[in-house]
């Protein structure tokens, strides 16, 4: 069933100008960029498809234009819209967070993690901090492979200074779910500490965005684990 088959108070667009976008599954949301779907499969049931291919709607929303464009069904125009319409909401998101205090390592992950967790490669970002803990600008850093990224203390440091921050916040990800640090990630850890106590620059916590699970919370906190 195509979807000018489907009742009105069940068509995606008819149904959020009714109800409001809220009242829409991930699916229909996703229909209304799709417009149509393919041959056999409506734009909802092609939504859904890509939906549980690759774990939902984050996981969706951080592929590359050009993984999505090889999607049956896509192609490189519908794979840009989708691509704008996630990075759209990528915006939106940190400009809210911007109005928030990250001043725990649960307010760092809400924000970081809808981003990070589903990412292929490590990728190394921070928060500018105003006093009140709030983002001043968020940066990405460096972005690195399958299991690492790599960066030197200066280049984290370097755009602090620039903007005479009064602190940051160090976050990357383990594409591999674990949150545990690896050596590596205390060394940097160690060194950036220091050289930021050297600064008079605040270094509120380095986060690893790993994903959650019954063994852990989805990240691991240097400060909480008292090793910042």
């Amino acid at each position: 069933m195509i979807i000018h088959d489907l009742p009105d108070q069940m068509r995606p667009r008819e149904k959020m100008a009714q109800e409001g976008p809220a009242s829409l599954s991930d699916a229909e949301l996703l229909a209304i960029f799709l417009r149509v779907g393919v041959k056999g499969e409506s734009a909802i049931e092609l939504g859904q498809r890509l939906l549980s291919s690759h774990g939902g709607l984050a996981a969706l929303g951080s592929l590359e234009i050009a993984q999505l464009a090889r999607e049956h069904g896509l192609g490189l125009a519908k794979a840009a819209q989708l691509a704008a319409a996630f990075e759209l909401g990528a915006r939106v998101a940190r400009q809210q967070a911007s109005r928030l205090a990250l001043d725990s390592p649960e307010a760092a992950y809400e924000v970081f993690a809808p981003q990070m967790r589903h990412l292929s490669h490590e990728s190394l970002r921070i928060a500018l901090l105003d006093t009140r803990l709030r983002a001043l600008r968020f940066l990405t850093i460096s972005e690195g492979g399958l299991s690492e990224t790599v960066a030197h203390p200066r280049d984290i440091l370097h755009p602090v200074v620039l903007h005479k921050a009064y602190g940051f916040l160090l976050v990357h990800n383990h594409p591999s779910g674990d949150p545990t640090p690896s050596r590596a990630d205390r060394d940097l850890t160690k060194r950036l500490a220091t050289a930021a106590a050297l600064l008079q620059v605040a270094f509120l916590d380095h986060l690893i965005i790993g994903i959650q699970s019954q063994r852990n919370e989805g990240y691991f906190s240097f400060r909480e684990a008292g090793l910042l």
